[in-house]
């Protein structure tokens, strides 16, 4: 049932895709600083999505890390705390009496 889902997904994501450039198909002129290109625009918009989404995904891969390895230090704390708070419990208590 998942892959029937899945697949009607895709066709519905393919098929927009495809009237998308079909709609899009006149050429532009990119300039950029070592020079120019003339591709479609459905392609210059394809292109241009994917590169920011690259750079977001660049952009968030070190607060990612930096949390991941938060966790792995506390995790770590918790482990000895948690060994400490055992080795306490089983301490005898001493009566003052």
């Amino acid at each position: 049932m998942k892959r029937i889902v899945y697949l009607i997904i895709f066709l519905i994501v393919a098929i927009a895709g495809l009237s998308f450039a079909l709609m899009n198909a006149q050429q532009v002129t990119l300039t950029y600083y070592f020079g120019t290109i003339e591709a479609p625009l459905s392609l210059v918009v394809v292109v241009s999505i994917a590169v920011g989404a690259l750079l977001g995904v660049l952009a968030s891969m070190s607060m990612t890390l930096s949390l991941k390895h938060e966790i792995s230090r506390l995790r770590k704390t918790l482990r000895n705390k948690e060994k400490e708070l055992g080795n306490l419990r089983a301490l005898p208590l001493k009566d003052q009496h």
